[in-house]
Parts: structure tokens; sequence; C-alpha cells
């Protein structure tokens, strides 16, 4: 059966690079990163700034050449050096992390005062322990009177 079933293969065959090529190439990739200007420098220095004119020109793709295209969201990230990254710097909160640490401090804020009392919720409470303790105090009161009237009926009673 043909490659690709009954219709036929589509698209191209595979094409494979020669060895030879591939170092060729690599050899020099190489030599252009070891010596970035080693191709101007045997040129003469108008040739020199014509083509360093002409790299820059290169760069740039399409529209680009022609238009000053300045967009902040295609900044390249540099990495920095260990030497160079400060340690001691105090580093950026993310917005989850600052909205958490306020919340932790209006917290601790509002438990300081409502153990002063000042707040509307430990007002009602305080009412509400103050009503408690009343209550308590009076039937405590009763219970008093009526062991007394109970002992003044126990010693009516024995004699």
């Amino acid at each position: 059966m043909p490659r690709g079933g009954k219709r036929g293969h589509k698209g191209r065959g595979k094409q494979f690079s020669n060895p030879e090529e591939i170092d060729r190439q690599m050899k020099a990739q190489k030599e252009l990163e070891e010596n970035p200007g080693a191709e101007n420098k045997s040129d003469a220095d108008s040739e020199e700034e014509s083509s360093s004119e002409d790299d820059a020109d290169r760069k740039r793709s399409g529209v680009e050449g022609l238009i000053e295209i300045e967009n902040p969201n295609r900044v390249s990230q540099k990495s920095k050096k260990v030497t160079e990254v400060d340690v001691t710097a105090p580093r950026e909160l993310s917005r989850r992390e600052r909205e958490e640490i306020e919340k932790q401090k209006s917290k601790e804020r509002y438990m300081k005062l409502h153990l002063e009392g000042k707040t509307e919720q430990a007002r009602a409470d305080l009412a509400r322990l103050a009503i408690i303790k009343k209550q308590r105090e009076d039937a405590a009161k009763k219970r008093d009177d009526l062991k007394k009237d109970k002992g003044g009926e126990d010693a009516k009673a024995k004699r």
C-alpha cells in the first residue's frame, strides 16, 4: 500500500542534512560568536558604517524597519548575576500578600479595641454580661431567702 493510504501522500518528502554541512555551519556560528566584528574589520571604514546600518535593518523585519515600535510587553528579561543581586533590598509584595498582611493588621486592631470595650460588639457583650450577673445575683438572693425560711421552719418544727 502506498504511503498515506489510498488517497496518496500529502506533504513534502523528508530532507536530511549532510553532517559535513552541519559541522561547517556550527563552525561559522562559533566564529561569529567569538569574534562578532570579524567581518566588519576587514572592510573599509565607510563600508563598515553602512554594514552596521544594514545589520540594524536586517534585524528588523517587515514594518518594524519603517515604524519605531516600543512595546512594553516585549521587554526581554535580563538575567542578573549573583554578584549584582541585592539580598538586603526589600522585595515587592504581591497584591495577595499585601491584602493578607492588611487583613491581619485590621483583625489585630479590632481585637485590641474589642478588649478595651470600644467596639459595638464589645459594648453589647458587656451589657449582656451585666444582665446575666444581675439575674444570677437575684437567683442567689432567692436561694438564700428560701434556705433561711426553711431553716426557720425546721427550727420551729423541732421545738
